[in-house]
């Protein structure tokens, strides 16, 4: 299997001005373009070349470095590019909303939750809200390009289901070593229609 860099569903000014152009273009194009042709490299005359991408992060622990950092790199940018939108849903509805309010008792508890786990990794890494293989939600920050799919991560396994990129190379061009206001801004372009999406796919998939 050959991956590809999955082209931004909108133009790369689109989310002007919380995410910037400059940003946007360097971090799809180079960032995420090489993190797909790496991997590529890596699966490369591998047992693992034919599998898809996420039964591969799902036992990553067989994998070289290379396949943990560029297959993570991959997964986790394309999820993040699909979740955002430059006419985003602002609030989540319905079974995602329910299970919002049951895990944190409302949108602004995990939004805070979010920005703390964002705020308190050290260093490149990601936030994440993920569903449980028990089909319940949870929140947690990983490092590098690590993410809840991995079987080297033991405490919060599970499901993608919104994930923020907490790299200098995603913000560091326009906030600079402003990560919470970044944070704050990543509220404005997120789409809670391909969250929730997403969260119906998950909950199919574990059923």
């Amino acid at each position: 299997m050959n991956y590809t860099l999955p082209a931004l569903p909108y133009a790369v000014d689109a989310l002007e001005p919380h995410f910037d152009k400059e940003t946007m273009t360097i971090h799809h194009t180079r960032h995420h373009q090489a993190y797909v042709d790496n991997l590529n490299k890596a699966l490369a005359g591998t047992e693992a070349e034919n599998k898809e991408l996420e039964s591969i992060l799902q036992e990553i622990s067989k994998h070289a470095p290379a396949v943990r950092n560029n297959g993570g790199g991959h997964y986790n940018h394309s999820l993040f590019w699909e979740t955002l939108s430059p006419n985003p849903k602002t609030a989540p509805e319905g079974p995602l909303a329910e299970a919002i309010n049951t895990a944190f008792g409302s949108l602004e508890n995990l939004k805070a939750e979010i920005k703390k786990l964002g705020l308190g990794q050290f260093g490149s890494g990601w936030a994440w809200l993920f569903v449980k293989y028990n089909g319940s939600i949870g929140v947690a920050s990983t490092a590098n390009q690590d993410n809840p799919l991995m079987d080297t991560n033991l405490t919060n396994r599970g499901y993608p289901i919104l994930g923020v990129d907490v790299w200098e190379h995603a913000y560091y061009l326009k906030y600079q070593n402003k990560r919470a206001d970044y944070l704050d801004a990543f509220w404005s372009v997120l789409d809670w229609n391909a969250v929730e999406e997403k969260y119906s796919e998950v909950l199919k998939k574990i059923a």
